[in-house]
């Protein structure tokens, strides 16, 4: 799990958007202070934020879980670094919904995984370890695209379930 520190300001972040959103504003008052976690695991809302378009506050923090580098950051996201970097200057910057998808991608990814090996730093081991059932790759070269993500996804729940490949 994240340190109660980033999870605090993960929650905050993810309030702030849906009050800020379209979506967020016909919600009722006790589903607007949703966690970062119930964000992460509801598909319409993780939908309507990706059409929306994901600020950059909540992917800074985003990236704070991930095993990722801006460096790769900005391969995922087929930029330069120097274009990322320029996102970060930009006040309020939203990222296009192409680059959101991926962010929230990576984020349940990284959300399944923590809640299946109990911590980051297990999640983190597993993600850069070859996998046999992936084809002996790392499942963390796997999560650039949507198909590899699938693959992860539906390793971690074989995991979960204890059917070892």
């Amino acid at each position: 799990m994240q340190s109660s520190s980033i999870h605090t300001k993960l929650n905050r972040e993810v309030s702030k958007l849906l009050k800020k959103s379209d979506y967020g504003k016909n919600l009722p008052k006790s589903e607007a202070n949703i966690s970062y976690d119930d964000f992460i695991s509801n598909k319409l809302l993780l939908v309507m934020m990706i059409r929306q378009g994901i600020p950059y506050s909540l992917f800074k923090l985003i990236r704070e879980i991930t095993p990722f580098t801006e460096k790769e950051w900005a391969e995922i996201f087929n930029i330069s670094a120097k274009s990322l970097q320029r996102y970060s200057v930009e006040p309020d910057y939203t990222f296009k919904s192409i680059y959101s998808e991926k962010i929230l991608e990576i984020a349940e990814v990284i959300n399944v995984g923590n809640d299946i090996f109990g911590n980051s730093e297990k999640c983190n081991l597993w993600l850069e370890t070859p996998n046999f059932a992936l084809g002996n790759m790392k499942p963390l070269e796997l999560l650039k695209d949507s198909y590899g993500k699938e693959l992860v996804l539906a390793e971690l729940v074989r995991i979960e379930h204890g059917i070892l490949s």
